[in-house]
């Protein structure tokens, strides 16, 4: 399908400075234009606001493998993912895939599948679909051939990760959930436990291997974050290697100290929407509310970034330009993407329409309709 040509007149359009009441937004050849095009489409009763860019997410994991071994078209689960993020006012996705220790579908073959997937579905789907490496940082025999494998899927951000129990290894006792995790990845309980144990033993040699790594990967252009900072000391650690994200830091000490030295600050919408984290880290709400947040990104559920900002805006606590902003423009800025996150002419024609009970009516992502419902279609099919 190719990019429409058309005026959208009558709707509430966010503009960079606020709301524009019955405004006016042109698109054409996937940008938005100045003046009018083609087609006159009123949506009064609508509010028109920049597509969301979610700058991280695993909820696709359940499209990809929604039962162990039933998932045999991997391309066709990229599909289906995308098509849940349209539905949710999704125009960029970054898709979270891990590769880790932990195996099964976190291993380094499942991941191996997924970004070939992801490289052919591109050309298939509307939605911008992004991906992200999220890499377990102990994994020592990965170190070598993941260069190679970054630049051959087309991997542009990489975020690091450690999962290991640290503290449970160091006291010696297995972790809680150990007989579960080892039988989803495929492993003898025993034959897992020894490997935690040899990985943790060779904690000592990680630190030199990722600074050659981050140096090679930033060399080559990938954006490089870090995941679940703690302390001021783990940001400036990061820092150094040239990962200036923060992806959910746990701690607002780690938060601050991530904004002092001028990184990116992502933090989980779901956090937002439920009022604190499931895990009992820091509450993305009262770091939003410090000036902490940069961007909110979906984590594991689709729905909320818009919720959340909504919620930010209905609050209070920022004004609705402020509060999308964490979903479009902030996100924007994050992953480098100066081409879009404002309606701005110019920029890509990335738009979710909003109906009157703020569900998602419309998406757009670079002037194609990649999810319509409802009796805002009628508006469209005239």
């Amino acid at each position: 399908m190719s990019a429409l040509e058309l005026t959208l007149v009558g709707a509430d359009v966010l503009r960079p400075g606020g709301v524009d009441a019955s405004g006016e937004i042109a698109i054409g050849g996937g940008l938005i234009q100045s003046g009018t095009v083609g087609r006159r489409i009123d949506l009064t009763g609508y509010r028109v606001m920049p597509g969301i860019i979610d700058c991280h997410g695993d909820g696709f994991e359940r499209h990809l493998a929604p039962r162990r071994g039933a998932m045999k078209q991997m391309v066709e689960g990229v599909i289906a993912a995308e098509a849940e993020v349209a539905a949710n006012g999704i125009t960029t996705a970054v898709l979270a895939q891990f590769i880790s220790w932990e195996g099964g579908l976190r291993g380094p073959e499942f991941a191996a599948q997924v970004f070939e997937s992801i490289k052919i579905a591109r050309a298939r789907v509307v939605t911008d679909v992004v991906p992200q490496l999220r890499f377990e940082v102990h994994l020592l025999d990965a170190y070598e051939r993941l260069p190679t494998q970054i630049a051959e899927w087309g991997v542009q951000y990489v975020v690091f990760n450690d999962h290991l129990p640290h503290d449970k290894l160091a006291a010696g006792k297995k972790p809680p959930r150990l007989t579960g995790q080892a039988l989803k990845a495929g492993r003898n309980p025993d034959v897992h436990w020894q490997m935690l144990k040899d990985m943790h033993a060779a904690k000592s040699e990680v630190p030199a291997a990722l600074d050659q790594l981050a140096a090679t990967l930033a060399a080559e252009g990938v954006r490089l974050g870090s995941h679940d900072d703690q302390t001021a000391e783990d940001r400036k650690i990061w820092r150094a290697r040239g990962a200036r994200i923060s992806e959910f830091p746990e701690t607002l000490e780690a938060a601050e100290a991530a904004r002092g030295g001028g990184d990116h600050v992502i933090l989980g919408s779901p956090n937002v929407v439920r009022g604190g984290s499931h895990k009992g880290n820091a509450s993305a709400l009262d770091l939003t509310a410090m000036g902490l947040c940069d961007a909110l990104a979906s984590d594991y559920h689709y729905p909320s970034p818009r919720r959340a900002a909504l919620m930010l805006a209905k609050s209070g606590l920022l004004s609705v330009e402020q509060a999308w902003a964490l979903v479009s423009d902030g996100p924007a800025r994050v992953l480098g993407l100066k081409d879009r996150g404002r309606l701005e002419a110019g920029k890509r024609a990335d738009l979710v329409i909003l109906d009157a009970d703020d569900r998602v009516a419309a998406t757009l992502s670079g002037g194609r309709v990649s999810y319509m419902s409802g009796d805002v279609a009628a508006r469209f099919l005239g």
